[in-house]
């Protein structure tokens, strides 16, 4: 491997390459959903085509070869000499698989495993057209839009050689090797590929001069031009640093790429003169010896870059200290609102707008689309639904809705194990969803969008749905609860049962489901995010499964509360309501004090009693009640001060106090002194 080469170089393949696979990875998926789409195609054998070119740039042999195969596969699909076919993808897919783990092997600078022998010998098979053995020179005319592919060419080569090996074009040059063409053969070629005079046109003055004859172009040179002719003139990427068509670091420079096809100078029309120098045309883009300069009005200007690479530990230190900012800013207001100094106030004033929009724009450089989450789901959904023997459509929405990209990491992972939850559990076999009078193929809709400064998720499909009654009885069977308090579960509380660890409703146990590990995990992941997830469902219909998380984890908006003398912070994103209630009008039900507003119970907390130590002080009258939630379930925290919304930056929790229950953190707040952050469902888990 050439991991010795220009960092720079293979930083450059490793950034356009990754992209390239993303894309590829859906477009295959899209592709057996539109298998007659040529755009489709030729994009794909692009895909495969610039990454094979930047991993010859870098002599990953391995990685050439599968993509090239690939390459040829897409090849004969898209000159309408196959069909896509399910088998066929099966195929590709696995080829795809094998090529993202070399390319990671790449990022991390190991050795290459290639692809196995098996998988590069059914590529090649499936390279064959369908209707013939092999593919005859006579089949060139038969192309659409003058595709073709390398042993075509090469045929076509060696006869337009043997026609003028008789002297009947012989030009006035001595030929130094039998695999150059002149440039009439080049023209004649051109012409018989495009149609005559497709490609005519002036000269580009950057043209380097060809070494000796510049009549003569070599081999390598060459299979550039077969590069951009089956690029069709190629896309943006084909242009980069890892060209594709740049087979090693020390090749000659490569013809002009700015056109479909190569075009040489003006005086490459002509044989060389025997004249002397001085004596030769003007045209011949030659002065005094040297190549004469561009022409002004075909001199490009240089673009400057407008991207820079940075390191993500650097982005994360940035916003480390922007929170450091913030707490600065939350003291200073609270000083300047002791302060009757008007200038102090105006200078307070100013510092809260910069560092705001300093916190903006920190966080905006941190964001990242969901589509990094989503994009790998169309694969998820495809490889699962064929080995189910299920019809799945997929569809997608909000792709483009920007999140922490921490989050975007944290997500990936619980929102795989729901998309696959719904089409394992939720989506029902055709046959089953024929006679429910439903269509054959399932849906399952994901989609996320901004709220405020929360993302909210959603995984909804249109399969069976939940019974409450079965949930129950499950309950009842494992333990959970007694048939009692079962009974007096309603619906909502019956589909948040999924979430318990060791609970499944699945009969049979698969290699996908059934044994109750995932769901428990996956809401335990949800809530370490400060999120929410809550279930609907509705018997015969299908499910929708609703995720709440905050747009970012460095900054969380809190509520300031006390109890006694210590103050506390409870996430926002936790909140509710809040109002003064007179507790002596509680309400005791199965031996827990509830309180009822606006015809709802809710039990209440003195959470008081679990976090702060007791001095035997007398029950107080009347409290402040913050209702909070998770989930679906609300609950009553009774508190003795409410001191106001506050932007906290999270803290780890020293030795002596980690993993204490209820605690997520701690922080500074606005007056100088600590505070710890509550952890809700842990705080209910552990004393409620």
């Amino acid at each position: 491997m050439a991991f010795d080469a220009d960092d720079e170089i293979l930083q450059d393949f490793l950034v356009e390459a990754g992209e390239i696979l993303e894309k590829l990875s859906e477009e295959l998926v899209q592709l057996e959903q539109s298998p007659d789409d040529s755009d489709l195609l030729n994009s794909i054998f692009r895909g495969f085509h610039t990454v094979k070119g930047g991993a010859g740039f870098l002599q990953l042999d391995a990685l050439v070869n599968c993509c090239h195969s690939a390459e040829n596969v897409f090849d004969t699909l898209r000159n309408h000499k196959r069909k896509v076919d399910s088998d066929l993808m099966d195929v590709v897919l696995e080829a795809l698989d094998n090529v993202n783990a070399m390319f990671e092997q790449v990022r991390q600078q190991e050795e290459l495993t290639p692809a196995p022998d098996k998988l590069i010998k059914a590529l090649d098979r499936l390279a064959v057209p369908a209707s013939e053995s092999e593919v005859v020179a006579e089949d060139i005319d038969d192309d659409d839009g003058g595709d073709i592919t390398d042993d075509e060419f090469e045929q076509l080569l060696d006869a337009l050689t043997d026609e003028k090996k008789d002297g009947k074009e012989a030009t006035e040059q001595n030929e130094s090797s039998g695999d150059d063409i002149s440039d009439d053969e080049f023209e004649s070629l051109l012409d018989e590929l495009h149609g005559k005079g497709k490609f005519s046109g002036p000269p580009p003055a950057d043209e380097a001069p060809a070494k000796g004859d510049p009549n003569l172009i070599d081999d390598d040179e060459f299979e550039r031009l077969l590069d951009d002719l089956h690029g069709k003139g190629g896309s943006p990427t084909e242009g980069s640093a890892a060209n594709p068509a740049a087979k090693k670091p020390t090749e000659k420079k490569p013809v002009d790429k700015k056109s479909p096809v190569a075009k040489k100078p003006e005086s490459a029309d002509k044989a060389p003169d025997p004249k002397p120098k001085a004596e030769q045309p003007a045209d011949t883009g030659k002065e005094n010896g040297s190549v004469a300069p561009a022409m002004p009005a075909r001199e490009a200007a240089p673009v400057a870059e407008t991207s820079v690479r940075v390191d993500t530990k650097r982005l994360d230190d940035i916003m480390n200290m922007v929170g450091e900012l913030v707490l600065v800013r939350n003291r200073l207001q609270r000083l300047g609102s002791d302060s009757e100094d008007e200038h102090m106030h105006k200078a307070v004033s100013n510092l809260d707008v910069v560092t705001t929009d300093l916190q903006t724009a920190v966080m905006a450089t941190r964001m990242q689309p969901i589509k990094k989450v989503f994009g790998r789901f169309p694969r998820v959904v495809r490889d699962l639904a064929r080995s189910l023997k299920k019809e799945i459509n997929l569809e997608m929405h909000g792709e483009e809705t920007d999140l922490d990209k921490n989050l975007v990491e944290a997500l990936s992972d619980p929102l795989v194990h729901l998309v696959r939850n719904s089409v394992d559990h939720g989506i029902e076999a055709p046959d089953v969803r024929e006679k429910a009078g439903k269509p054959r193929q399932g849906n399952v809709v994901l989609s996320a969008e901004q709220e405020g400064d929360h993302i909210l998720l959603s995984i909804s499909d249109d399969g069976a749905g939940m019974d409450p009654d079965v949930l129950r009885r499950k309950a009842v069977e494992k333990g959970v609860f007694d048939q009692d308090v079962a009974d007096r579960l309603t619906n909502t509380e019956c589909y948040n049962l999924i979430f318990a660890a060791g609970f499944s409703t699945k009969e049979q146990i698969s290699d996908v489901s059934g044994r109750g590990v995932g769901m428990d995990v996956v809401k335990t992941k949800i809530s370490q995010l400060n999120g929410q997830i809550s279930v609907e469902s509705e018997l015969g219909k299908g499910s929708r499964i609703l995720i709440k998380v905050p747009l970012t984890l460095a900054i969380m908006p809190t509520l300031m509360i006390k109890l006694g003398d210590q103050s506390f912070a409870l996430p926002l994103v936790n909140v509710v309501e809040i109002f003064h209630l007179d507790l002596t009008k509680k309400n005791i039900v199965d031996g827990r004090e509830c309180i009822v507003v606006r015809d709802k119970v809710f039990p209440i907390f003195h959470i008081k009693r679990w976090l702060v130590k007791s001095n035997g002080e007398p029950q107080p009258q009347n409290g402040h009640v913050v209702i909070v939630a998770m989930g679906t379930r609300r609950v009553g925290f009774v508190v003795d001060q409410l001191v106001g919304q506050e932007e906290v930056v999270i803290k780890p929790l020293g030795r002596a106090l980690q993993g204490t229950p209820g605690m997520a953190g701690a922080t500074i707040t606005g007056d100088g002194r600590i505070a710890l952050i509550i952890d809700v469902p842990s705080l209910l888990q552990h004393y409620g």
